[in-house]
């Protein structure tokens, strides 16, 4: 699956992702690097900044990446319904359910998520997450 990054919006660039906006909804296309304590603290200051601190929905392009370590995966955990309203993952058959065993193998997840294979049913599920407010502004906080 490749995904080209946007060139009519602005992008924000983070240790372990690059994000945008699109309708209403985050979009993520993530990096293939080991999470971290620091990397995912650093990465939830980054989400607050560009979302003017409000929970949105996440459409995230999955990429292989290291598994974090426990205390790392308990901390990504914690920050989902901190930033997120809904998370939505994009990937190749298989790596997003696998994500989701590895994060989420004693408890279900905080926020709503699902996966997909198609960005366009990703997004579709994600629309009923929106804010009011950010669809009147058309989502861009800035």
């Amino acid at each position: 699956m490749t995904i080209t990054v946007p060139t009519d919006r602005e992008i924000f660039e983070g240790e372990i992702a690059a994000y945008w906006f699109d309708d209403g909804i985050l979009v993520s296309l993530s990096k293939s690097i080991l999470r971290t304590v620091e990397n995912i603290a650093g990465n939830v200051a980054l989400i607050k900044r560009i979302t003017n601190n409000t929970r949105m929905p996440l459409l995230i392009y999955l990429a292989n990446s290291p598994v974090p370590d426990k205390q790392t995966r308990k901390f990504s955990t914690e920050q989902l319904p901190v930033i997120y309203s809904a998370m939505a993952m994009v990937s190749e058959p298989g790596l997003a359910k696998f994500i989701m065993n590895i994060l989420f193998a004693l408890k279900p997840p905080p926020i709503p998520m699902k996966s997909f294979t198609d960005d366009n049913k990703a997004k579709e599920w994600l629309k009923q997450f929106r804010t009011e407010a950010h669809n009147e502004k058309g989502m861009n906080p800035s």
